[in-house]
């Protein structure tokens, strides 16, 4: 199981990304638009910089569902490896069954 803080640090930052989603895609369409003069991109740019770092987009990190577990991720079932065998050996997955050989 995934330290309590780590689930709680990764639910703040999903909740920073839907707040600020808009003004962020507001300000990079501003600030890419080539029609626009120099000044008033860079100051987009300069808005868009001022903004939150936690609510960009790319900082989330997907954990297990389960158990907070952040490596071998399935995005599918959204939810990790181990999570995922011990479901399938209690016989909680329909049509999964463990392999050994």
């Amino acid at each position: 199981m995934a330290k309590k803080s780590m689930i709680a640090r990764e639910v703040k930052r999903q909740k920073l990304v839907e707040k600020y989603a808009a003004k962020r895609a507001e300000l990079k369409e501003i600030a890419n638009d080539e029609s626009k003069p120099m000044e008033e991109r860079f100051k987009a740019r300069l808005k868009l910089a001022k903004l939150p770092r936690n609510s960009a987009p790319v900082r989330l990190h997907n954990r297990c569902q389960l158990t907070g577990r952040p490596h071998a991720y399935y995005r599918k079932l959204k939810m990790s490896r181990i999570a995922l065998r011990d479901l399938g050996s209690n016989g909680e997955i329909p049509g999964l069954t463990k392999s050994s050989w």
